[in-house]
């Protein structure tokens, strides 16, 4: 009995090891031995009697031959991304993996309304999401500043006249275009949705017409614009047609909305809305953008068919923070696709001019983002509810081990199958924090509410919320913490007490030369830490929404982002080091967010994480 247990024991252990490198976690996963071999072989069939859900897959690698079994193409492809992550220095490991996701709908969407992306950079992007199995491209083609679809019967929409100016006026995606992209997603599993925002967003819309969507004249040109978009992209290439709604009033809504899915359920496809928006007939699907309506969801009471955005926009909040939250998220708030909560998509709505597009998923923080969101709607399972997840579990929580374990396969992605993606993530959250915040009770007295906090990013307004500290349009805070060094040493640190919203640049912005962002400060050993000198001192500092301003036009700097700009660097003494920050918050109303985080940079400046540091 002990040496069957020893046994037990020792091929759980290499199942946890080996394990480890792949995201999503497949529903089940069997390593036969810890042989790792090279693979001469490999069958890759569709087997349709399979019994598993349509994307399921089998993968079984053995004596250097991998069979892999799916009962749809598209589970052929998950099998073969699962596959490209088991390899090891040119070697596989011996496994059994049976497979499937718990949503049918795990997206992505991109805004080219507002910020032109080529199609070479969309397929670039593609292949990262087919990687990760992600199924749904959800284009957001139009938007305030231009219609980015070709139309042949109204090509004044096209018009550089009619788009914003800065906004890549002009570009759109021709009907040749749009057939290659749909083309290329489909051999990468994925499912392209396009949006034409109806009657909302659409300023480009009046201009070239001299009236909103909503009007008599403007229901015809739509009907026709509509008409020439649906007959020439097919409902096998597009089932799904995403037609907004969101953020507008007019004085017709339930005329207007129905007269948009007339057209499109005319032409086949599956009519799907923004939630809040215009109110839709109850068999299209909703998709949830607001997080308050997703803390009260209750699935069962669903009109709708709803998809799960509320679990927060990728240009919206910390990105290293997001990371954690969408891992630790509760999936449309149930554990597994029911016949209303049919998945999620994660957003990305760079309103905010952009300069360089290259950098757009370094600025908001996507590939790490992506993973965790990944991992979440492939899992399914529990997780935090809505609205609970911007501050990480106690020590003791199950969540917060999980967490732990995903980071540690989040980094060996980083600098396996992503180093080219530049991931600007390092693992965090073994970081612990006391947190002080006065609060002011009556007239003369001041109490100190104090807890502690996990992570190197901390959302301070949601620490606040959790311990009933009165969140004030200024106030501060206090973070203390020990860092213990095995001997005198220099290390790279990222610091930052503001993160803009990518949104909207009502911000902090940067420093006066000399200080932080927000005045922060920042003391190790009692030492006051400075920041680097500043390129823009004093920059960018907007207490105001910015949306629809001149403002919004100036593209954002790495110089604003405390993971892309240059590193601080700490002495840190053999032993046990205090290290203390004040907190301040001075934008009423924005993201309340401190960070400190250790890091390694390399040569070519990937960044990973310091890893002989403790903390208590």
């Amino acid at each position: 009995m002990k040496k069957f247990i020893i046994l037990f024991l020792s091929c759980w252990a290499v199942n946890i090891v080996m394990s480890q490198h792949l995201i999503p976690t497949p529903k089940y996963i069997h390593f036969s031995s810890k042989k790792k071999v090279e693979l001469k072989t490999v069958d890759a069939k569709v087997k349709s009697s399979l019994s598993l859900p349509d994307e399921g897959y089998t993968l079984e690698i053995n004596s250097g031959k991998a069979v892999l079994r799916a009962k749809t193409q598209q589970g052929l492809i998950w099998a073969k991304a699962t596959l490209s992550q088991l390899v090891e220095d040119g070697k596989y490991p011996e496994v059994i993996i049976k497979d499937y996701p718990s949503f049918p709908i795990r997206g992505f969407m991109n805004d080219t309304g507002r910020n032109f992306r080529p199609i070479e950079l969309l397929k670039k992007e593609l292949d990262l999401f087919s990687m990760y199995k992600i199924n749904v491209f959800h284009w957001h083609l139009t938007d305030n500043p231009a219609w980015r679809i070709e139309c042949r019967a109204y090509p004044e929409l096209n018009d550089s006249k009619n788009h914003v100016k800065g906004r890549n006026e002009g570009e759109f995606y021709t009907y040749e275009q749009i057939h290659d992209l749909i083309r290329y997603a489909k051999e990468r599993g994925i499912t392209i949705i396009p949006e034409i925002d109806m009657p909302g967003h659409s300023q480009y819309f009046n201009r070239a017409f001299g009236c909103s969507m909503a009007s008599e004249k403007g229901m015809r040109i739509l009907k026709e614009c509509l008409e020439e978009f649906l007959g020439e992209i097919t409902k096998e290439e597009c089932p799904y047609v995403h037609i907004g709604s969101d953020e507008v009033h007019v004085s017709n809504p339930k005329e207007f909305i129905l007269f948009c899915e007339n057209i499109l359920r005319a032409h086949g496809r599956t009519p799907i809305t923004w939630n809040p928006g215009l109110t839709p007939s109850p068999e299209t699907i909703v998709q949830i953008w607001f997080s308050s309506i997703g803390k009260n969801l209750k699935t069962e009471e669903s009109v709708n068919p709803y998809i799960d955005s509320y679990q927060g926009y990728l240009n919206s909040n910390d990105p290293i923070l997001n990371t954690s939250r969408y891992f630790l998220h509760q999936a449309c708030s149930v554990e597994k696709a029911t016949d209303k909560a049919l998945g999620g998509t994660l957003c990305l709505w760079n309103d905010v001019r952009i300069d360089n597009k290259e950098q757009l998923f370094l600025h908001n923080g996507v590939t790490n983002g992506l993973l965790a969101f990944s991992e979440r709607f492939w899992c399914g399972g529990t997780g935090l509810p809505a609205g609970e997840e911007n501050l990480l579990p106690d020590s003791s929580s199950t969540f917060y081990k999980d967490l732990l374990g995903f980071e540690q396969r989040l980094k060996y992605h980083r600098d396996n199958f992503l180093y080219d993606w530049n991931m600007r993530w390092v693992a965090n959250a073994h970081q612990v924090w006391n947190v002080t915040v006065p609060q002011a009770r009556g007239t003369s007295m001041e109490i100190m509410k104090w807890g502690k906090a996990r992570g190197g990013v901390i959302d301070m307004a949601a620490f606040c919320e959790k311990h009933h500290v009165k969140l004030l349009p200024t106030m501060d805070a206090w973070m203390t913490t020990e860092i213990y060094a095995p001997q005198d040493t220099l290390i790279d640190t990222w610091i930052g007490f503001d993160v803009p919203g990518r949104a909207n640049r009502k911000s902090a912005g940067i420093g006066y030369q000399g200080a932080w962002e927000s005045d922060g400060r920042v003391f190790v050993n009692d030492t006051e830490i400075f920041p680097h000198k500043w390129q823009e001192p004093g920059r960018y500092q907007y207490n105001f929404d910015t949306w629809f301003t001149e403002e919004n036009e100036i593209p954002y700097t790495n110089e604003q982002f405390y993971f892309m700009r240059e590193p601080v660097k700490i002495n840190l003494k053999t032993g046990w080091n205090k290290v203390k920050l004040y907190c301040p918050r001075s934008i009423p109303g924005e993201n309340w967010i401190v960070t400190f985080i250790p890091i390694h940079v390399d040569s070519n400046g990937h960044v990973s994480e310091v890893t002989f540091l403790k903390y208590r």
